[in-house]
Protein backbone atom coordinates (compact mmCIF):
# COMPACT_ATOMS: atom_id res chain seq x y z
CA UNK A 1 0.00 0.00 0.00
CA UNK A 2 1.06 3.43 -1.01
CA UNK A 3 0.87 6.02 1.85
CA UNK A 4 -0.12 9.69 1.12
CA UNK A 5 2.82 12.15 1.21
CA UNK A 6 2.84 13.94 4.92
CA UNK A 7 3.93 17.33 4.65
CA UNK A 8 3.55 20.38 7.06
CA UNK A 9 3.91 24.42 5.50
CA UNK A 10 6.93 26.66 6.56
CA UNK A 11 7.69 26.78 10.41
CA UNK A 12 9.39 30.29 11.26
CA UNK A 13 12.68 30.43 13.75
CA UNK A 14 15.91 32.71 13.51
CA UNK A 15 19.31 32.48 14.84
CA UNK A 16 22.68 33.98 14.11
CA UNK A 17 25.26 33.77 11.10
CA UNK A 18 28.41 31.30 10.70
CA UNK A 19 29.94 30.39 7.35
CA UNK A 20 28.72 27.56 4.54
CA UNK A 21 28.65 26.30 1.05
CA UNK A 22 25.61 25.38 -0.75
CA UNK A 23 25.19 24.27 -4.74
CA UNK A 24 21.89 24.60 -6.52
CA UNK A 25 19.90 21.27 -7.45
CA UNK A 26 17.54 20.66 -10.04
CA UNK A 27 14.31 20.07 -10.91
CA UNK A 28 12.10 18.10 -12.74
CA UNK A 29 9.23 18.28 -15.14
CA UNK A 30 6.33 15.64 -13.70
CA UNK A 31 2.96 17.09 -12.30
CA UNK A 32 2.68 17.62 -8.74
CA UNK A 33 1.50 15.43 -6.20
CA UNK A 34 0.47 18.15 -3.75
CA UNK A 35 1.08 18.15 0.27
CA UNK A 36 -1.65 16.35 2.51
CA UNK A 37 -1.15 15.54 5.99
CA UNK A 38 0.73 16.82 9.21
CA UNK A 39 3.35 14.24 9.92
CA UNK A 40 6.84 13.55 8.27
CA UNK A 41 8.87 10.20 8.85
CA UNK A 42 12.80 10.60 8.72
CA UNK A 43 15.15 6.94 8.32
CA UNK A 44 18.27 7.15 10.27
CA UNK A 45 21.01 4.64 8.77
CA UNK A 46 24.55 4.01 9.57
CA UNK A 47 25.34 1.06 6.84
CA UNK A 48 28.81 0.87 7.87
CA UNK A 49 29.52 0.08 4.10
CA UNK A 50 33.26 1.23 3.47
CA UNK A 51 34.69 -2.46 3.20
CA UNK A 52 37.12 -1.75 5.77
CA UNK A 53 35.13 -1.55 8.86
CA UNK A 54 34.16 -5.16 10.85
CA UNK A 55 30.48 -4.37 10.97
CA UNK A 56 30.93 -4.74 6.84
CA UNK A 57 28.56 -6.97 5.58
CA UNK A 58 28.01 -5.91 1.77
CA UNK A 59 24.59 -6.46 2.34
CA UNK A 60 23.03 -3.44 4.52
CA UNK A 61 22.14 -1.12 1.32
CA UNK A 62 19.98 -4.12 0.19
CA UNK A 63 18.81 -4.42 3.66
CA UNK A 64 18.27 -0.37 3.50
CA UNK A 65 16.58 -0.38 0.41
CA UNK A 66 13.92 -3.13 1.84
CA UNK A 67 13.49 -1.15 4.89
CA UNK A 68 12.53 1.90 2.41
CA UNK A 69 10.25 -0.06 0.87
CA UNK A 70 8.39 -1.45 3.78
CA UNK A 71 8.33 2.12 6.06
CA UNK A 72 8.28 4.95 3.34
CA UNK A 73 9.94 7.53 4.90
CA UNK A 74 9.99 11.07 3.49
CA UNK A 75 13.43 11.75 4.75
CA UNK A 76 16.35 9.22 4.61
CA UNK A 77 19.75 10.29 6.53
CA UNK A 78 22.67 8.09 5.51
CA UNK A 79 26.29 7.49 7.54
CA UNK A 80 29.01 4.73 6.10
CA UNK A 81 28.38 4.72 2.60
CA UNK A 82 29.87 4.88 -1.12
CA UNK A 83 28.57 7.06 -3.55
CA UNK A 84 26.90 5.21 -5.78
CA UNK A 85 24.63 3.55 -2.65
CA UNK A 86 22.74 7.48 -2.88
CA UNK A 87 21.90 6.44 -6.55
CA UNK A 88 20.85 3.08 -5.32
CA UNK A 89 18.71 4.10 -2.79
CA UNK A 90 17.26 7.43 -4.66
CA UNK A 91 15.28 4.14 -6.69
CA UNK A 92 13.79 2.76 -3.70
CA UNK A 93 12.55 5.89 -2.29
CA UNK A 94 11.40 7.03 -6.11
CA UNK A 95 9.36 3.50 -6.14
CA UNK A 96 8.28 4.46 -2.27
CA UNK A 97 7.06 8.12 -3.26
CA UNK A 98 5.07 7.69 -6.73
CA UNK A 99 4.46 11.17 -8.36
CA UNK A 100 6.84 12.77 -5.95
CA UNK A 101 10.62 14.32 -6.73
CA UNK A 102 13.45 12.80 -4.78
CA UNK A 103 16.50 15.25 -3.87
CA UNK A 104 19.50 13.53 -3.41
CA UNK A 105 22.72 14.45 -1.88
CA UNK A 106 26.38 13.28 -1.06
CA UNK A 107 28.94 14.40 0.77
CA UNK A 108 32.26 12.88 0.53
CA UNK A 109 34.43 12.48 3.80
CA UNK A 110 37.92 14.11 3.18
CA UNK A 111 41.13 12.18 3.83
CA UNK A 112 43.62 14.16 6.16
CA UNK A 113 46.59 12.24 4.67
CA UNK A 114 46.01 12.10 1.65
CA UNK A 115 44.41 15.74 0.90
CA UNK A 116 41.59 13.51 -1.15
CA UNK A 117 38.26 12.06 -0.52
CA UNK A 118 38.19 9.01 1.77
CA UNK A 119 37.89 5.97 -0.25
CA UNK A 120 35.65 2.63 0.27
CA UNK A 121 37.33 -0.44 -0.82
CA UNK A 122 35.39 -0.49 -3.72
CA UNK A 123 37.36 2.62 -5.10
CA UNK A 124 34.31 4.73 -4.75
CA UNK A 125 33.95 8.11 -2.32
CA UNK A 126 33.28 7.36 1.45
CA UNK A 127 30.82 9.99 2.75
CA UNK A 128 27.52 10.72 4.00
CA UNK A 129 23.90 11.30 2.27
CA UNK A 130 20.24 12.54 2.24
CA UNK A 131 17.17 11.91 0.56
CA UNK A 132 14.04 13.63 0.32
CA UNK A 133 10.74 13.18 -1.15
CA UNK A 134 9.68 16.69 -2.37
CA UNK A 135 6.56 17.76 -4.88
CA UNK A 136 7.26 16.98 -8.38
CA UNK A 137 6.28 21.03 -8.71
CA UNK A 138 8.65 22.38 -5.73
CA UNK A 139 11.11 25.04 -6.44
CA UNK A 140 14.77 24.46 -7.11
CA UNK A 141 16.37 22.97 -4.25
CA UNK A 142 19.73 23.96 -2.76
CA UNK A 143 22.54 21.27 -1.14
CA UNK A 144 24.16 22.77 2.03
CA UNK A 145 27.86 21.26 3.27
CA UNK A 146 31.00 21.35 5.46
CA UNK A 147 34.00 20.18 6.84
CA UNK A 148 33.92 21.10 11.02
CA UNK A 149 36.48 23.20 11.64
CA UNK A 150 37.06 21.25 14.84
CA UNK A 151 38.52 17.83 14.10
CA UNK A 152 40.50 14.60 15.75
CA UNK A 153 44.05 15.27 14.21
CA UNK A 154 44.69 11.98 15.33
CA UNK A 155 42.29 10.38 12.80
CA UNK A 156 42.43 10.48 9.09
CA UNK A 157 38.71 10.68 8.63
CA UNK A 158 37.55 14.72 8.77
CA UNK A 159 33.84 15.02 9.58
CA UNK A 160 31.70 16.27 7.12
CA UNK A 161 27.95 17.88 7.41
CA UNK A 162 24.98 18.00 4.54
CA UNK A 163 21.74 19.10 4.15
CA UNK A 164 18.84 19.59 0.88
CA UNK A 165 17.42 22.54 1.37
CA UNK A 166 13.13 21.72 0.16
CA UNK A 167 12.18 25.36 -0.01
CA UNK A 168 9.43 25.90 1.71
CA UNK A 169 9.16 22.50 3.45
CA UNK A 170 12.48 21.83 5.75
CA UNK A 171 15.94 21.14 5.57
CA UNK A 172 17.00 17.57 5.92
CA UNK A 173 20.47 16.99 7.35
CA UNK A 174 22.75 14.34 8.16
CA UNK A 175 25.76 14.12 10.27
CA UNK A 176 28.84 11.32 11.53
CA UNK A 177 30.49 13.32 14.36
CA UNK A 178 34.00 12.00 16.06
CA UNK A 179 33.93 8.30 16.84
CA UNK A 180 37.42 9.14 18.72
CA UNK A 181 36.65 12.14 21.54
CA UNK A 182 33.04 12.50 23.17
CA UNK A 183 34.57 15.90 23.74
CA UNK A 184 35.05 16.73 19.60
CA UNK A 185 31.94 14.77 19.07
CA UNK A 186 29.76 16.83 21.33
CA UNK A 187 32.04 20.78 20.02
CA UNK A 188 30.93 19.02 16.24
CA UNK A 189 27.36 18.36 17.24
CA UNK A 190 27.69 21.91 18.79
CA UNK A 191 29.35 23.80 15.82
CA UNK A 192 26.03 22.48 13.45
CA UNK A 193 23.21 23.03 15.42
CA UNK A 194 24.84 27.07 16.72
CA UNK A 195 26.65 27.81 13.46
CA UNK A 196 26.13 25.90 10.57
CA UNK A 197 22.39 25.67 11.05
CA UNK A 198 21.71 29.62 11.54
CA UNK A 199 23.88 30.21 8.58
CA UNK A 200 21.87 28.08 6.47
CA UNK A 201 19.12 29.42 7.78
CA UNK A 202 19.99 33.19 7.02
CA UNK A 203 20.42 31.92 3.01
CA UNK A 204 18.07 30.32 2.77
CA UNK A 205 14.63 30.78 5.09
CA UNK A 206 13.42 29.82 8.59
CA UNK A 207 12.49 26.09 7.40
CA UNK A 208 12.23 23.44 9.68
CA UNK A 209 15.58 21.64 10.29
CA UNK A 210 15.87 18.20 10.69
CA UNK A 211 18.61 15.96 11.51
CA UNK A 212 19.06 12.44 10.95
CA UNK A 213 22.53 11.04 13.06
CA UNK A 214 25.28 8.95 14.12
CA UNK A 215 26.66 11.06 16.71
CA UNK A 216 29.20 8.83 18.80
CA UNK A 217 27.39 10.35 21.46
CA UNK A 218 25.33 7.70 23.97
CA UNK A 219 21.80 8.24 25.01
CA UNK A 220 21.25 8.83 28.39
CA UNK A 221 25.54 9.62 29.22
CA UNK A 222 27.06 12.99 30.25
CA UNK A 223 28.04 14.50 27.89
CA UNK A 224 25.36 13.34 25.69
CA UNK A 225 23.28 14.32 22.83
CA UNK A 226 20.30 16.45 25.05
CA UNK A 227 23.57 18.70 25.39
CA UNK A 228 24.14 19.46 21.84
CA UNK A 229 20.56 20.80 21.34
CA UNK A 230 19.76 25.04 21.62
CA UNK A 231 16.54 26.35 23.49
CA UNK A 232 13.39 24.62 21.95
CA UNK A 233 14.65 21.14 19.67
CA UNK A 234 14.02 18.31 20.28
CA UNK A 235 15.35 14.45 19.77
CA UNK A 236 15.13 11.16 19.62
CA UNK A 237 17.34 8.00 19.73
CA UNK A 238 17.99 4.47 19.09
CA UNK A 239 18.94 3.94 22.97
CA UNK A 240 22.67 3.98 21.55
CA UNK A 241 24.29 6.71 19.40
CA UNK A 242 21.87 7.22 16.98
CA UNK A 243 19.62 10.51 17.07
CA UNK A 244 17.25 12.43 14.92
CA UNK A 245 16.85 15.87 16.16
CA UNK A 246 14.80 18.82 15.24
CA UNK A 247 14.34 22.80 15.39
CA UNK A 248 11.98 24.28 17.11
CA UNK A 249 8.35 24.41 16.12
CA UNK A 250 8.64 20.78 14.86
CA UNK A 251 7.96 17.81 17.71
CA UNK A 252 8.79 13.93 17.79
CA UNK A 253 5.53 11.73 17.11
CA UNK A 254 6.37 8.48 17.70
CA UNK A 255 10.00 6.59 17.26
CA UNK A 256 10.93 2.97 16.02
CA UNK A 257 14.06 0.63 16.01
CA UNK A 258 14.09 -0.98 12.61
CA UNK A 259 16.49 -3.93 12.65
CA UNK A 260 19.00 -4.53 10.09
CA UNK A 261 18.85 -8.26 10.26
CA UNK A 262 22.25 -8.03 10.90
CA UNK A 263 24.18 -6.40 7.63
CA UNK A 264 25.16 -3.47 9.77
CA UNK A 265 26.44 -2.38 13.25
CA UNK A 266 23.36 -0.36 13.95
CA UNK A 267 19.50 -0.38 13.56
CA UNK A 268 17.54 1.65 11.71
CA UNK A 269 15.82 4.84 13.68
CA UNK A 270 12.44 6.03 12.41
CA UNK A 271 10.69 8.83 13.34
CA UNK A 272 7.76 10.78 12.83
CA UNK A 273 7.55 14.39 13.03
CA UNK A 274 4.55 16.43 13.56
CA UNK A 275 4.10 20.33 13.72
CA UNK A 276 3.93 21.46 17.46
CA UNK A 277 0.31 21.31 18.97
CA UNK A 278 -0.79 18.95 16.70
CA UNK A 279 -1.12 15.02 16.98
Amino acid sequence: MVLAPRRWQTLAVGFLVSSLVWVAGCTAGRPASGLTGPTLRVLQLNLCNSGIASCYTGRSVRAAAAVISEKQPDIVTLNEICRADVSQLKQAMSAAHPGMRIDAAFKATPDRPTGGPFRCTNGQEFGIGVLAAVASSASENRTYSGVYPIQDLTDPEERVWLCIHADGEFYACTTHTASTSTTIAVDQCRYFLQAAVPAMRREGGDDPVILGADLNLLAGHSPGPQSCLPSGYQRADDGSRQDVITSAGVAVRSRLIVSMNGTTDHPGLLVELTKEGER
